[in-house]
């Protein structure tokens, strides 16, 4: 192999390298963008959230905005004293529950609700919801994907 063979070898693993190093570098450079904006988005929480609580009415927010929209702040069940800190809606689905005595289905929260459950697709808000309680630890989801209470 002659030195200008060698030399374009080189050259032109060097390329395939700089290539795959644009491409890693662009990876970074977008999960960098992610995390910049979640970092706002948390900000921005944390910021509403003390001047709520510097204000006047010293419950939690109910609602904070993330990128312009007002949304629902439902906490972990460790970060409030009671349920009442939760928006009514969320308050009347925990009530639901807990009356049912056991597993409760979501159509059978959604008909309580008066919510008209055999339209395809009119539960999975309910769903969601009640979903977004189990996450925080104000209701426990059964594999089996009913719910009951932890109060």
């Amino acid at each position: 192999m002659s030195s200008l063979e060698k030399i374009a070898a080189r050259r032109a693993e060097l390329d395939q390298l700089a290539e795959a190093l644009a491409k890693q570098l662009a990876e970074v450079d977008a999960e960098r963008e992610e995390l910049a904006v979640a970092e706002r988005v948390l900000r921005r929480l944390y910021e509403q959230e003390a001047e709520a609580a510097a204000g006047p009415d010293a419950g939690p927010p109910q609602r904070v905005q993330v990128a312009g929209r007002p949304v629902l702040k439902v906490p972990h069940r460790s970060e409030v004293p009671d349920a009442s800190a939760l928006p009514a809606d969320y308050q009347r689905m925990l009530e639901i529950v807990k009356a049912a005595g056991g597993p409760v289905m979501v159509k059978d929260v959604g008909a309580e609700l008066g919510i008209e459950v055999a339209m395809p697709g009119r539960l999975e808000p309910l769903r969601g919801k009640l979903s977004k309680l189990a996450g925080r630890s104000w209701l426990h989801k059964v594999p089996n994907g009913t719910f009951t209470s932890r109060l």
